[in-house]
């Protein structure tokens, strides 16, 4: 295990991003037109890109370049005032190419509840996914403990902007959330109050029809209804889904706790018990990569691990103090991304080296994360209309 520490070459690039006497245009690559230009420095890594030029810097934060991924996350105030208290949803972005942070268009939403007197032993939950490199906003608690949300939000890196999905057939709290396959699914939780109904009800809505607009994508379709839950023990807390390998995983309890787990198959429709070894290690967050391979913190005793299904047993990858207490999970790129206790840092994991690297990012200060996800880059409009004056 190598743990990394980044400030320097953090600090470096900063100092780059942020000088201002930004040249006239120059060819990306002296003698080929810039598209051909283009076309060879795509096959570069970005991060070898951002400190040779300042055309090169521009060029990789263009809507036309292949984006590279980064870290998006759910920040609220560290600081409450009361028992009883709304936020605004405030979103931000982490380039690990730059190493800042860079707010997300404010969403247009109201004020969501996040405390309340009658549920002092935890906030209440906000929940999102990401689906075919889009965020999607999809429950949360208004005033009066009403479901904030009767139609998803989505934003769009690309385009920087917000759309509203289909209402959905029943807007819900408290819930199971997930995506696979490039669709959203929301099953069980509360509506208004609490019914059998709605606590077994399943609905998905497939963004994989959807096309791409020069304001974003042009967000359409409606939610289906699908094959109930046996049960309606998921409407109990905010429940993450996991797609793996055609199937959405979920546990009905968070932590080391005795847990029920369940497997939705999506292509049948059809709902089975979730495999006796995955459910035994799944006590923490867990998160797929490319819905391929299936990890999970193990929050009590600091343990990544990755799932084997055909021996349905959990491998241990690496052993931090780091991952104690963690909290939240994304996966992708070779990157396993976990909020760290009290949502103060992010630790990324680099499950593809050997041995797995660690290192931490900071969240904005006064702020935690309370939900992360790992999405394509934002352009940089900034860089792109300094390099055209």
């Amino acid at each position: 295990m190598t743990v990394v520490n980044a400030s320097e070459s953090a600090t470096k690039r900063r100092k780059l991003s942020e000088q201002s006497d930004y040249s006239d245009h120059q060819p990306l690559l002296p003698g080929l037109p810039d598209h051909i230009a283009q076309l060879c420095l795509s096959r570069v890594h970005p991060s070898a890109l951002f400190s040779v030029s300042r055309s090169w810097l521009r060029l990789i934060y263009t809507p036309s370049f292949p984006p590279f991924l980064s870290l998006y996350a759910l920040l609220l105030p560290t600081q409450t005032t009361s028992d009883y208290q709304t936020h605004p949803i405030e979103f931000s972005s982490f380039d690990p190419i730059s190493s800042r942070w860079d707010p997300l268009p404010p969403p247009p939403l109201r004020p969501i509840l996040r405390h309340h007197p009658s549920f002092l032993s935890r906030n209440l939950p906000i929940q999102s996914v990401s689906v075919s490199g889009n965020l999607v906003l999809l429950a949360a608690t208004a005033d009066h403990l009403l479901p904030a949300l009767p139609r998803p939000l989505v934003f769009d890196p690309i385009s920087q902007n917000w759309g509203f999905g289909p209402s959905l057939r029943t807007p819900r709290r408290w819930c199971a959330a997930g995506a696979s396959g490039g669709a959203v699914f929301v099953a069980s939780g509360i509506g208004s109050h609490y019914t059998t109904d709605a606590a077994r009800s399943v609905e998905r809505w497939d963004l994989r029809n959807n096309r791409r607009g020069k304001n974003g994508w042009k967000l359409g379709g409606n939610w289906e209804k699908l094959g109930a839950m046996r049960e309606g023990k998921f409407s109990r807390d905010a429940i993450d889904g996991v797609g793996w390998r055609g199937k959405l995983c979920m546990v009905n309890v968070k932590g080391d706790s005795a847990k029920q787990g369940v497997v939705y198959d999506v292509d049948n429709d059809h709902w089975e018990k979730m495999p006796e070894g995955m459910v035994a290690g799944w006590r923490g967050p867990a998160a797929a990569m490319d819905e391929k391979t299936l990890y999970a913190v193990d929050e009590a005793k600091g343990v990544l691990r990755r799932y084997d299904g055909g021996s349905d047993r959990w491998e241990e990858v690496v052993a931090e103090e780091m991952l104690r207490g963690a909290e939240r999970m994304a996966a992708a790129g070779g990157r396993v991304c976990v909020v760290c206790g009290g949502g103060g840092g992010i630790v990324v994991v680099d499950v593809v080296a050997s041995p797995p690297r660690l290192w931490v990012v900071e969240t904005p200060a006064g702020f935690e994360a309370v939900a992360i996800h790992i999405l394509p880059r934002m352009s940089r409009p900034d860089l792109l209309e300094t390099g055209s004056k």
